[in-house]
């Protein structure tokens, strides 16, 4: 290494903060000089430490050695102008921040976090749950060989989150250790990779991620740690400044690739549209599909291509006829046309006189209450034992639907299938809200609390009502809205596994029984509907027994993520641009 790399050096420690070392300015010793050309591979990818390459050239050609399905990033890359510059057609530069805490600033937490501990990666079916967590973020999943392979490694570390009584992994982050990665001679390390599940019960988890491994890296002496944020990401700047981290005028340059491609290509279309428009706008911008806005806070566009032109409102296109959407609008007929089709459904009856009524329920037990017309589970009362509460359900589902519907409850799994083009794209069982006692919040405050975090993790599409359907369910429970529930009291908040109701979604396509897919296709085809989305109770999604309730119309592709929901609903409306699609996202798909 030439003298000058280590004045360099040092001026760079300059313009990344306050230098904190009384070493004079002279060249560094050369046992502590960066190794030449360092790169780390992170299992997702490689960080390529820029400041440790001798010319712009080697940067420029490093960024561009890049594997298909994989994310390289350039970091403390000097003169990252320069670099651009020598291949301007692959490389962007990133529209982040760079983060710094010093070690000497740290100061541990206050509280410590609970419901969840925070160990490395274990076993196996961790790194499988790291996947799981960066998929449902739309990040770079990690190859589950060479996480295995790494969890003993001093150059990288991946922590995780487990709740403390399922084991369940709630959220990861990986961190490098620069000393051991090329004898940084600042003694530095960094973050990366920061996920936490968005359908955790519990608060904290970012937090505690972030702070256990700070300390793990004080403890072995580092100077720092750094961390690159985008610089629209409000939430997770604030977590950082609040834990002490500081900006520091540090670039980051990555490939041009459809992985990254809405870093580079500049703001949507149009601002307003929700996820579920949204997914299936951005699978057609990337075939090069255009996309005319008609009605973003509706969910309505134009795609063309090719002469071809078809106006959607989120999943449901004009491929769908008239007729097919009245057989799922209305759920009697919905039910009686699978019947006929020799499927299994609930038996139903309109809701009529009280008699009827108790009549009904005194024959099954337990009874589902919705409107005939309706989504997004609005007036649905579900597990009704007393005539009373049938009576109320019917009242509120009255209010918004002129009929009412009494069905027999099923016991069983929420699942929701997911059929496109008279085939299986997807799978998921939906679980009803839950909170999670404290010890020291009340059944209402919990609720506001799940409820934040559920609209925060889905764009503002999921939260839980403050009703009488919620006010039910908790009493039925056991409690009132003022009670205090004990630490670690799971209540169950909502009987319907409504996502619009502050639900989660649980992706089971690849556990999904033969039977159950088979009469998902079944159901489609007796709709003679195109895309669909099939609401089925079932005792396990790996059993053949079932019940279908509902069909819709309208499913939320987004829902669904990873599973190609979007790429097939293209495909089925646009059938000349699959080859395109299978060039355009077979990185984005194999991560």
């Amino acid at each position: 290494m030439r003298p000058w790399k280590a004045s360099q050096h040092r001026l760079d420690r300059l313009r990344g903060g306050t230098l904190r070392s009384h070493e004079p300015m002279e060249e560094l010793p050369p046992d502590l000089m960066p190794k030449p050309d360092s790169v780390l591979d992170c299992g997702w990818g490689r960080l390529i430490f820029g400041h440790t390459f001798e010319t712009p050239e080697k940067v420029a050609d490093a960024l561009r050695s890049e594997r298909p399905g994989r994310r390289d990033v350039g970091f403390y890359v000097r003169d990252p102008h320069v670099v651009i510059s020598l291949a301007p057609q692959d490389l962007f530069l990133d529209p982040s921040h760079t983060y710094r805490l010093w070690m000497s600033d740290y100061r541990p937490g206050r509280r410590m976090p609970t419901g969840f501990v925070i160990t490395p990666v274990r076993t196996r079916e961790d790194a499988a749950a790291v996947n799981r967590i960066y998929a449902q973020h739309g990040m770079m999943t990690v190859d589950e060989d060479f996480l295995w392979a790494s969890r003993h490694s001093r150059k990288l570390c991946y922590l995780v989150a487990k709740h403390e009584t399922t084991g369940e992994v709630l959220g990861v982050v990986m961190g490098a250790d620069h000393r051991h990665a090329f004898g940084d001679p600042d003694n530095g390390t960094s973050l990366w990779s920061l996920a936490v599940d968005p359908q955790a019960p519990l608060p904290g988890i970012g937090e505690a991620l972030v702070r256990r491994l700070a300390e793990r890296y004080k403890a072995r002496g580092r100077a720092f740690m750094d961390l690159s944020v985008m610089h629209d990401n409000a939430e997770a700047v604030a977590l950082y400044e609040k834990l002490g981290f500081k900006r520091v005028p540090v670039f980051t340059l990555k490939n041009r690739n459809s992985i990254n491609e809405r870093l580079y290509v500049g703001p949507p279309i149009e601002e307003g549209f929700n996820p579920y428009a949204q997914i299936i706008i951005d699978e057609a911008l990337r075939r090069g599909i255009a996309v005319e806005p008609i009605d973003p806070a509706e969910g309505y566009f134009r795609l063309a291509f090719g002469g071809r032109s078809i106006v959607c409102r989120e999943a449901l296109s004009e491929l769908t006829t008239a007729v097919a959407m009245s057989r799922c609008d209305d759920k009697t007929v919905t039910c009686r046309l699978l019947a006929q089709a020799g499927l299994e459904v609930p038996a139903q009856q309109f809701a009529g006189s009280a008699e009827d009524n108790a009549a009904f329920l005194a024959c099954y037990g337990s009874l589902v209450v919705k409107p005939v017309r309706g989504e997004q589970g609005v007036g649905v009362s579900v597990d009704l034992q007393t005539p009373e509460d049938v009576e109320q359900a019917i009242e509120i589902a009255g209010r918004s639907a002129d009929q009412v519907i009494l069905q027999r409850y099923v016991k069983g799994e929420d699942l929701r299938i997911i059929v496109i083009g008279q085939e299986v794209v997807a799978a998921a069982i939906r679980k009803p809200a839950e909170i999670v006692g404290t010890g020291s919040h009340t059944v209402a405050q919990l609720i506001d609390r799940q409820s934040r975090r559920r609209a925060a993790a889905t764009g503002g599409e999921s939260r839980i009502p403050m009703d009488e359907e919620t006010e039910r369910c908790v009493r039925a429970a056991g409690y009132s809205m003022e009670d205090v529930p004990p630490e670690g009291e799971t209540i169950r908040v909502r009987k319907a596994a409504n996502l619009h109701t502050g639900g989660t979604i649980h992706d089971v396509t690849d556990m999904l029984h033969p039977v159950l897919a088979d009469a998902a296709i079944r159901a489609a085809a007796a709709l003679d509907i195109p895309v669909v989305g099939l609401d089925f109770l079932v005792p396990s999604v790996e059993d053949a027994d079932y019940v279908i309730i509902e069909a819709n119309e309208r499913p939320g592709l987004a829902n669904h993520e990873p599973q190609p929901t979007a790429r097939k609903f293209i495909d089925l409306l646009f059938p000349r641009t699959v080859a395109r699609a299978s060039d355009a996202t077979a990185e984005s798909r194999a991560a």
